[in-house]
């Protein structure tokens, strides 16, 4: 027994215990770089001359500076600037010093005297002029700072005596970069107190031309900044209007359009008159008189500036139409005038013909005239300049001043047509736009048709589909012309079989804008006769389909045209409706459209509205009630979407964001969180599948639709945000990883965090919604466990309600078309898919694909836009075209023309490929964190970290097949 306890005895106080090993804490090893100055103040003393020294600066210049050495470095480039006797060292240290100044987060205050001291003992011009343009630079740094500002002008003005053309430039930069209007700067030999503009204004007149320019860039630079430049400076611009250097020249035209609008209703005299016109008047008139410069440059901005003056009067505007002066701007003397001076005269009369005695009216062109006579004619003269640039700005000009005046509109519609014949194509492209633009104020004769008609025979494929645009909206004036316009259509879709698309549009909007002209010619349009039968037309042909819409979009608001029809032509009609239906109209031939446009889409807003206001109900339904009522509201909008065009994107929109809610609520529903993990593994894959597509919608929404404001964007990231939470809840609920938990987690509260940041203004909208109790959670969050944060993310998600859809006021306004919500959209022209016949080509080669596409309301498609290619193999090839291929045949459209190149192994017979448009979005575009240029400093810990980008293409056309068949290579 006693053995027995012994050994009991041993066992116990013979236990092993492991005592773990603390490992020691790595070493922390701390990075120091080496001093900038220290080292450039070893290189420049290792210099032994001028060139090394010039050599090291050089060298020193390509690397960047931490914001806390630039100081240094700068003392050290002083110290060696006292002390270098090579005027182009001294130079190259006031270039750096300038450089150095610009450094983020450094602030040049501190340097300024210094940089000050050094013009006292400066003999070189060139180095004053760059020690001047670095104290222009640290001014524009220093922007709250009025002290070092004054001290600045002061210095300017001191120097502006100085005989070198560079140091005086210089000096006017900084007093227009830096000037202020009401701030008193120096006195002058008389003892007056003088401003900055009066300072500028005395070299107007300098000797050398390029200060002159200098001194008027520096008052325009005045005027960029807010401050009103005084009345007086108008005649001394004028004057310099007929300077014998154009850049003086050019800078005059824009001082005088910038006065006439600060003072368009003063009254200025004419020289040797005792006439006053309009300052607006006289100023269009000098300007006007500069389009017959002999510098083009000078002429394409004197044209360009002509077109924004939209405050001259008619009799103005119209005179640079007709190179003779008109009588409304010649000053005319009363009765009484011409009666006192034959009174003066003293001549005697022979008494055989009434006052054949009285003196002839000498006129003087020069004293009499209300306008100079060179500016008779500007638009004629730059309309017929040597230089296209000229011909370009001069039309464009036009173009603006006739879109303010429907009078002047159609004075100079010959002129714009006469421009079709232009032999350069972009003058004859941007006539035919501009021709566009203002057809609403015009009508076109016959004459000027087959004027603007004969541009059809052009080989450039964007004048054609361009001269279409416009013929879609051109009113004409007979029956006559509609003829014609359809005669030369057709040969065009004869010639130009490609065209076939656009001329249809083109005939669809010429029916409906003259239904009356299109009555009188339907039987010969349709070869009817009201005896005899006639053959049934080929429907297989272009041109017949080409006359029927154009008839039936004319019979729509006609409703005598459908009783000229044959029993034919309302089969072919029902046949087009399910081929071809968005060239036919709506509503049927034997209904006219008597509702007002403006009626229907009112009440299909109000509808709208309605359905969004319902919706906002479902809080207070049961979960089966509130699915159902989302399915039939989704319903509801995408079939307003395909009634009502006009609101299709606002429709749509609102039906995404409510399939992504009725996919939230079925991802919460009871079933699927009151069950242990392993008995509901089904439902936990659906809805992770709905979290995932969730987040795809939301960046349709954000991305796939254009015309949204601020708040649309928050509430499309509240989803969003939603919907990353109940993919962190899934993740813990199915893995046990608590490293992918806990980056998970962290990754969570940094999408709150920039949610915060990106939309602070928005947050009042939001009250009660998920978002915000997460907020008010925050501190709680951030401290605690990631098991606890899931617990509270599942509560409060499930406790969230609906977080109602507030459209843009201006979706809702009939006016505000401009801001309406659009849905980005493309349509495949060519290929068109339809063709058997496979596209052959050798294994190893390639073959060009040539892809026709309309976009609509696509921002940036240059970017955006790219061309996906999928194989039957399963093989994505995406193609980003070239910006060159995109053209823009009018606002909110553009025209995708390029070639994709296919490549692929043998196949043993044809098979199909797809083709479709994807649009590249990337969340960075929407984060207001991103780093701005660093300049000298490499440094980025002071920077906010961005959200990370998501970058991913959403498909938005429908995919075209084509078939093709690569053989295999001969041997």
């Amino acid at each position: 027994m006693a053995a027995h306890l012994k050994k009991r005895v041993y066992e116990e106080f013979s236990k092993v215990v492991q005592i773990p090993h603390e490992e020691a804490p790595a070493k922390k090893l701390r990075l120091s770089k080496p001093s900038k100055s220290a080292a450039l103040h070893i290189d420049l003393c290792k210099a032994t001359n001028s060139t090394d020294a010039l050599q090291y600066l050089l060298h020193f210049a390509r690397k960047p500076v931490e914001t806390e050495s630039v100081e240094g470095v700068v003392r050290i480039l002083l110290e060696h600037y006292y002390k270098e006797t090579d005027n182009s060292v001294r130079l190259k240290i006031a270039s750096l010093l300038g450089l150095l100044s610009k450094t983020q987060g450094f602030s040049p205050d501190c340097i300024v005297d210094d940089a000050i001291n050094t013009l006292g003992n400066e003999k070189s011009h060139q180095v004053l002029a760059q020690l001047m343009d670095t104290l222009l630079v640290i001014g524009t740094q220093l922007p709250e700072s009025p002290a070092v500002r004054q001290r600045l002008i002061e210095v300017a003005c001191k120097h502006l005596s100085d005989t070198y053309f560079g140091v005086r430039n210089k000096c006017l930069q900084l007093l227009g970069c830096l000037g202020m209007v009401d701030t008193p700067l120096t006195k002058d030999n008389e003892g007056l107190v003088r401003d900055v503009q009066s300072i500028i204004s005395d070299y107007f007149g300098d000797q050398d031309p390029r200060v002159r320019t200098a001194a008027l860039k520096a008052m325009l630079q005045l005027h960029e900044r807010g401050m009103k430049i005084h009345e007086i400076i108008y005649d001394q611009a004028c004057r310099l209007l007929s300077d014998d250097y154009e850049q003086v020249r050019s800078a005059a035209v824009q001082m005088v359009w910038v006065l006439s609008h600060l003072y368009p209703e003063s009254i200025v005299p004419i020289p040797s008159s005792n006439e006053e016109i309009r300052l607006v008047d006289d100023a269009f008139g000098k300007i006007s008189h500069m389009v017959s410069d002999g510098s083009w440059m000078v002429r394409v901005q004197a044209a360009k500036t002509l077109g924004s003056m939209l405050q001259v009067s008619p009799q103005f505007l119209e005179q640079t139409l007709d190179k003779k002066l008109m009588s409304d701007l010649r000053r005319k003397r009363t009765a009484h005038e011409r009666a006192k001076e034959l009174f003066t005269s003293g001549e005697f009369s022979s008494g055989r013909k009434w006052a054949d005695d009285a003196p002839k009216e000498k006129l003087d062109t020069n004293t009499v005239n209300l306008i100079a006579s060179g500016a008779c004619g500007a638009f004629v003269h730059g309309l017929e300049d040597e230089m296209f640039e000229v011909r370009i700005a001069a039309v464009e000009a036009l173009c603006q001043l006739a879109r303010s005046s429907a009078s002047f509109a159609e004075k100079c519609l010959d002129f714009l047509v006469d421009m079709f014949n232009d032999e350069i194509e972009e003058v004859r492209l941007q006539s035919i736009h501009v021709l566009r633009e203002i057809s609403t104020h015009i009508t076109l004769r016959e004459d000027q048709l087959d004027t603007v008609l004969a541009v059809l025979e052009d080989s450039s494929r964007d004048i054609r589909e361009a001269l279409h645009e416009l013929i879609c909206y051109t009113n004409v004036s007979t029956k006559e012309c509609v003829q014609l316009a359809l005669l030369e259509l057709l040969k065009n879709l004869n010639k130009y079989p490609t065209d076939r698309n656009s001329v249809w549009k083109c005939l669809k909007f010429m029916g409906s804008r003259h239904p009356t002209l299109v009555l009188p010619l339907v039987p010969e349009l349709l070869s009817t006769h009201p005896y005899f039968d006639t053959p049934e037309p080929d429907m297989d042909d272009p041109a017949y389909i080409a006359v029927l819409v154009l008839v039936f979009n004319a019979a729509k608001s006609c409703p005598t045209m459908p009783a000229l029809f044959s029993d034919h032509t309302f089969r072919h009609y029902s046949y087009l409706r399910d081929s071809l239906s968005h060239l036919l109209p709506g509503n049927g031939l034997d209904l006219v459209d008597s509702r007002c446009g403006l009626g229907s889409v009112e009440s299909a807003q109000l509808f709208l509205q309605q359905s969004l206001n319902r919706v906002s109900t479902i809080q207070n339904l049961e979960a089966p009630g509130a699915q159902d009522l989302l399915d039939f509201t989704i319903r509801d909008l995408r079939r307003l979407g395909e009634l009502q065009t006009e609101l299709a994107g606002a429709a749509d929109f609102c039906a995404t964001y409510l399939r992504c809610q009725l996919l939230l609520m079925k991802a919460l529903q009871d079933k699927l969180w009151n069950m242990a993990v392993p008995l509901c593994l089904k439902q936990n894959v659906t809805a992770t599948a709905a979290a995932q597509q969730i987040l795809e919608e939301t960046y349709k929404l954000e991305f796939l639709y254009s015309g949204l404001d601020s708040r649309q964007v928050a509430t499309i990231h509240h989803v969003r945000l939603q919907a990353k939470a109940l993919q962190l809840i899934l993740t813990a609920r199915t893995r046990q990883g608590l490293d992918s938990l806990i980056s998970s987690c962290e990754k969570f509260l940094q999408d709150i965090e920039s949610f915060q940041r990106l939309f602070l203004t928005e947050l009042p909208h939001l009250q009660d919604s998920f978002v915000d109790k997460l907020l008010e959670l925050m501190p709680r969050l951030s401290s605690c466990k990631p098991v606890e944060l899931v617990k509270i993310l599942q509560t409060t998600l499930r406790q969230s309600g609906l977080l109602q859809l507030r459209l843009p006021e201006q979706t809702m306004s009939i006016n505000s078309r401009t801001m309406r919500i659009h849905r980005a959209t493309a349509t495949i022209i060519e290929p068109t898919g339809e063709s058997d016949n496979p596209l052959r080509f050798t294994t190893g080669l390639v073959v060009a694909l040539d892809i026709d596409a309309t976009l609509e309301h696509v921002q940036d498609p240059q970017n955006n836009v790219k061309v996906q290619v999928l194989y039957p193999d399963g093989q994505s090839h995406v193609i980003h075209p070239k910006p060159g291929d995109f053209r823009k045949p009018g606002p909110d459209r553009h025209r995708l023309i390029t070639q994709v190149y296919l490549s692929h192994t043998a196949w043993t017979e044809p098979s199909q490929i797809e083709v479709r448009l994807l649009l590249a979005y990337s969340s960075s575009s929407t984060s207001l964190s991103s780093p701005s240029k660093l300049g000298w400093s490499d440094s980025i810990d002071s920077l906010p970290t961005p959200e990370t980008a998501v970058e991913g293409t959403i498909p938005f056309s429908k995919p075209v097949k084509v078939y093709i068949m690569p053989k295999p290579a001969r041997r």
